[in-house]
C-alpha cells in the first residue's frame, strides 16, 4: 500500500517555536510515532507532508531514513489549503496500482491493528473510513449515514442542527483505491466556510461513482486522538503511559503505583520485576527477573541483569549492571559502565566510563571515573580517581583484592597492585605495589601555647 501522513500544520494553539508534530510523546516526536506504526505495515511508498518548520521537520525526516524500514519521502505544502490539498501533494510518489492509507502527524495512538482492519475493510476498491462514536463530538466531521450506509461527512461549521447531533465521527483516517482518490481530488472544490478543500469530500464522490464506502472502528476513542494544544498532549501522554502500564502489568511486572510510571522507549522486563513510584525509563531499558527498582529512579539505555537491586533515587545511563549488585539510594551509574555480579555502589556514589569485577564495592561519597577495578576490591568513603589533567583523561587501574582507605585520592594514570592496601587520606602519584601499604601524609604536629583568634571588637 501507499501511506501519507499529513504533517503541514502550524499548531498555533500549542503556543510554540516548534513544529506542532515534532512535540514529544512518550519521549519521541509525534510524528515518530505516526512513521513507526505506518512502518508496521511494511508500505511500498511512504510520503509525508510538510509545511509550517519546514527545515526542522525534514531534518527530522533525515533521521528517520537512518531507521530500517520503508523508505521516507517528503512533500512541500504551501500554501496550506486543506487536507484534501495536502493529499495533492503527495500523488507524484504514489503507485497508482495499490490502495492508499492517509494518516496524520498529531495523531500518535492509533495502533497498527486498527489500520489494518481498516485497510482490510477497505480492500482494493472500497473507501474505507476509520471511525468513533463520541459522546461529545463538537468541532468534528460527522458521518452521515442513509440506511446504514455512509453517503458523506459533513464537517462541523458546514453541519445543520440535526447533522450536528450525529455522535459517529470521522478521524481523518482513509483507505481510498489511487486511482479514484487522484480522480476525486481533481474535483474538489473550496466553496466552504473555511474555503479549504476538504479530504472529506471525497467520500460524497465516492458514493455518486458507486464506490462502496465502509467503515472500521478502533479499540477505543483515544486511538484516533489528535494533538492541538499542550493541554491534549498531556491528555494524550497519561493515555498513552496507563497503556503501556497495563501491558506491563499483564506481562507479571508489579508496579507499586501505575499511574506513577514513564516510559519514554522500550521496556523489558523479565519475570517478577518490582517497580516503585515516579520511574522513568527512557530509550531502551531491560530488567532481568527478580530486579527491583526503588522510588524515582532514571534507567536510560541500561541493561539491569537478575536479582539486582536499584534503591531509590539512582540514575543510570548506558550502563550494564551485574546479577545481584545493589545500586544506591543516590547513585549514578554514567556512560560506559559496567559493573559484573555482587557490586555495590553506594549513597553519593558516581561511576563512568569505569568497569569494576564481581563483588567488589564502593559504598559512600566516592568518584570512580576511567578506571578498571578488579574483583573483591573495597573502595572507601571520599576516594577519588584523578582521571582528568584539564586536556586529557588517563585510566586508574584497581587490581583484586585491593583496599582503599576513605579519603584517598588516585593521581591516573596510576596502578594499585593486587592486594594492595591505600591508607586514608593518601594521594596515589605513583603505582602502588601488591600486597604492601602505601601511605601518603603530612606528619601529624600538635603546636604548644596555640591559641584560636577571637573576634576582634569594633
Amino acid at each position: 500500500m501507499n501511506v501519507v501522513i499529513l504533517a503541514a500544520g502550524m499548531g498555533k494553539r500549542m503556543q510554540s517555536a516548534l513544529p506542532k508534530v515534532l512535540h514529544p510523546l512518550a519521549g519521541k516526536p509525534l510524528l515518530s510515532h505516526v512513521i513507526n506504526t505506518a512502518r508496521s505495515l511494511s508500505p511500498s511508498k511512504l510520503c509525508v507532508i510538510y509545511g509550517h518548520g519546514g527545515a526542522a521537520v525534514l531534518e527530522h525526516l533525515e533521521k528517520e531514513k537512518l531507521v530500517p524500514g520503508a523508505d521516507i519521502s517528503a512533500a512541500l505544502q504551501e500554501p496550506q489549503l486543506g487536507t484534501g490539498h495536502a493529499v495533492m501533494q503527495a500523488l507524484p510518489a504514489l503507485d497508482d496500482k495499490l490502495p492508499t492509507l492517509i494518516l496524520y502527524g498529531d495523531v500518535p495512538l492509533t495502533t497498527a491493528a486498527s489500520l489494518h482492519a481498516l485497510v482490510e475493510a477497505a480492500g482494493a476498491d472500497k473507501l474505507g473510513i476509520l471511525t468513533v462514536e463520541q459522546d461529545d463530538p463538537f468541532g468534528l466531521g460527522r458521518i452521515v449515514r442513509e440506511d446504514g450506509r455512509i453517503v458523506r461527512i459533513v464537517e462541523e461549521k458546514d453541519a445543520s442542527a440535526a447533522e450536528r447531533a450525529i455522535k459517529e465521527i470521522n478521524s481523518g483516517i482513509l483507505a481510498v483505491p489511487t486511482r479514484h482518490l487522484k480522480k476525486w481530488l481533481a474535483a474538489l472544490r473550496n466553496n466552504n466556510a473555511q474555503g479549504e478543500y476538504y479530504l472529506t469530500d471525497i467520500v460524497a464522490q465516492a458514493v455518486a461513482d458507486g464506490v462502496p464506502v465502509v467503515s472500521a472502528q478502533p479499540s477505543g476513542v483515544w486511538e484516533v486522538a489528535g494533538v492541538n494544544s499542550k493541554v491534549q498532549l498531556a491528555q494524550l501522554e497519561r493515555i498513552h503511559q496507563a497503556n503501556i502500564a497495563r501491558a506491563l502489568l499483564e506481562s507479571g511486572v508489579t508496579l507499586m503505583d501505575p499511574a506513577r510510571i514513564d516510559v519514554r522507549g522500550e521496556l523489558h522486563c523479565g519475570r517478577d520485576v518490582t517497580i516503585d513510584v515516579g520511574c522513568v525509563f527512557e530509550g531502551k531499558v531491560v530488567l532481568g527477573d527478580g530486579v527491583t527498582v526503588g522510588a524515582h529512579s532514571v534507567l536510560v539505555n541500561a541493561r539491569v541483569a537478575d536479582r539486582a537491586q536499584i534503591k531509590p533515587f539512582c540514575h543510570i545511563e548506558d550502563a550494564v549492571v551485574g546479577a545481584a549488585s545493589v545500586i544506591g539510594p543516590y547513585a549514578r551509574l554514567r556512560p560506559g559502565t559496567e559493573l559484573a555480579e555482587d557490586v555495590h555502589i553506594g549513597n553519593f556514589v558516581e561511576v563512568k566510563n569505569s568497569q569494576i569485577a564481581a563483588h567488589s564495592k564502593a559504598n559512600h561519597l566516592s568518584y570512580v571515573g576511567d578506571a578498571t577495578v578488579g574483583s573483591r576490591v573495597n573502595i572507601g568513603a571520599g576516594t577519588i580517581t584523578c582521571n582528568y589533567d584539564g586536556a586529557n583523561k588517563f585510566r586508574t587501574v584497581i587490581e583484586d583484592d585491593a583496599f582503599i582507605g576513605s579519603d584517598s585520592q588516585l593521581v591516573a594514570p596510576v596502578t594499585v597492585g593486587r592486594g594492595a592496601t591505600i591508607a586514608a587520606g593518601t594521594t596515589l602519584t605513583k603505582n602502588a605495589p601488591a600486597d604492601k601499604l602505601t601511605i601518603s601524609r603530612a606528619k601529624l604536629m600538635t603546636i604548644d601555647g596555640w591559641k584560636r583568634p577571637v573576634k576582634v571588637k569594633k
